[in-house]
């Protein structure tokens, strides 16, 4: 395997977050039951004409100009022709020359991965096979329609893990800039590999195949790999790699060979006589430009020079748009922001996640998350009672300040009082005294806890800890 060279392209498959489909007003809404969401367009009914969905174009061009693309000033649809047992017309409507936006590229570790075309396509149906004994399939045309962008990538890609981190960076591009929810679960975000392998050296390409249908990254991953011994192994033999497509068997974690490879004129293309073509002008993509404030990259090394924060932060708060919002939000109104990211990604997180709410649909807003962090900047609550809160706000949606006032949860500041707690405490804990005497230093914990305890997190840990320290030192 060390002599050998893997080369692989990418072919992306992005459903658009548009509320119809792309050519008819169906819903494009996902779980509906099967055939509820389909119109004469979408089931392919002679004479139904299709109506291009504006939409899509803007999300297209958006794309484009994200991916540092040119536009094609003038691009139109084609009819690719294959039997498509889940498309009723027995054609797709794509773009196949010239697409809508095309040599482009994605910064990936300061390398350019470029990006060879963008192109507007719809989406095929699906089948659903039975498993009773009659073994009948049947075609669900809910899918059917839908609006799709295929991002088509050059062989620049040198390894299974570097085509992972690509389809992640794609995939936060594409859903911070709200194109695609990229919900692969759901099948918004799937993935084609073309795969080849050559010689260390060798500037000559290998015979590639083509893995379909990839729905996670982590099969996309394991597929390369695989794909990438396989070959090799072929090519040790002294035999030929075959050109063909291949899906990937989750269960064996094997490809498997699905048919031979197709060229673009076995698709028989011809332009769609029933779509004029797509004409965009300035307007149109300076609407794109100014939509497009700041990709996640460019936000995540501006939160780590504006905040201070560590890289693995910053990465981590621009993962997701709405996070990224709801961090500056409460950052910019608070001293320390740190304070902000150990909070948000840390305590905040851990409810939403146990809850399976998205944070743009937290009842702790962002404003809420600053008064519980400015209650903690002015001493008025510990950290031990901000918890407290930060919980209740989340089941109740009260505001932070007026838990505090119901709770009775205000900070005790009070010298005396913090040392008549202590005072109880000790006089009621000998052993404990003796212990951290004799050296047993968790002994010191103990009595923390115990003083947290009986105040009800009221009194800030380090004060306790200070005090307790200085009142055994005096016995």
């Amino acid at each position: 395997m060390e002599n050998y060279d893997v080369v692989i392209g990418l072919e992306v498959h992005v459903e658009l977050s548009t509320n119809s489909k792309l050519f008819c007003g169906c819903s494009t809404k996902f779980g509906s039951e099967p055939n509820t969401q389909a119109c004469p367009v979408c089931a392919g009914m002679p004479g139904a004409l299709p109506v291009l969905n504006g939409k899509v174009v803007e999300l297209a061009i958006k794309t484009g100009v994200a991916l540092a693309c040119e536009i094609a000033e003038v691009s139109k649809f084609a009819r690719k022709h294959y039997f498509y047992p889940d498309l009723s017309k027995n054609y797709q409507i794509s773009q196949h020359e010239p697409p809508i936006a095309y040599n482009g590229h994605l910064l990936l570790d300061g390398k350019k991965i470029k990006i060879k075309r963008i192109h507007i396509e719809e989406d095929a149906g699906k089948l659903i096979h039975s498993d009773d004994e009659f073994g009948n399939s049947f075609v669900d045309l809910n899918r059917s329609g839908m609006s799709l962008l295929e991002i088509v990538t050059e062989p620049d890609i040198k390894s299974s893990l570097e085509a992972e981190k690509f389809l992640n960076n794609l995939k936060h591009i594409l859903e911070y800039l709200e194109i695609s929810d990229c919900n692969m679960e759901e099948g918004s975000l799937r993935c084609d590999a073309n795969v080849s392998v050559k010689l260390k050296g060798d500037n000559v390409l290998g015979v590639k195949t083509e893995i379909k249908n990839l729905n996670s990254f982590k099969a996309v991953r394991k597929a390369i790999d695989y794909e990438f011994f396989r070959q090799v192994s072929i090519l040790k033999q002294k035999m030929d790699v075959m050109q063909e497509s291949r899906l990937w068997n989750e269960e064996l974690q094997i490809t498997e060979g699905m048919r031979s490879k197709e060229e673009a004129h076995d698709y028989r293309y011809f332009s769609d006589p029933d779509l004029p073509s797509i004409y965009v002008n300035k307007d149109m993509l300076d609407k794109a430009i100014s939509e497009i404030e700041e990709l996640p990259s460019q936000r995540k090394e501006r939160l780590i020079e504006e905040y201070n924060l560590t890289e693995y932060d910053a990465e981590v708060l621009t993962s997701k748009k709405e996070l990224s919002d709801y961090f500056e939000k409460t950052a910019s109104k608070i001293r320390n922001p740190k304070v902000a990211v150990n909070w948000i990604m840390g305590d905040l997180m851990a409810i939403l996640k146990e809850d399976k709410i998205e944070i743009s649909n937290s009842p702790v807003t962002s404003e809420f998350m600053v008064q519980i962090l400015t209650l903690i900047e002015e001493n008025k609550i510990t950290g031990t009672s901000a918890k407290e809160v930060l919980y209740e706000c989340f089941k109740s949606g009260k505001p932070p300040e007026a838990i505090v006032k119901e709770k009775d949860l205000i900070q005790i500041n009070d010298d005396n009082l913090v040392k008549d707690f202590i005072k109880e405490v000790l006089d009621d804990n000998p052993k404990a005294i003796q212990d951290y005497k004799a050296g047993r230093k968790q002994a010191l914990g103990y009595l923390v806890g115990q003083i947290v305890k009986k105040t009800e997190g009221k009194i800030d840990p380090k004060i306790i800890t200070d005090s307790i320290k200085k009142a055994l030192e005096e016995l």
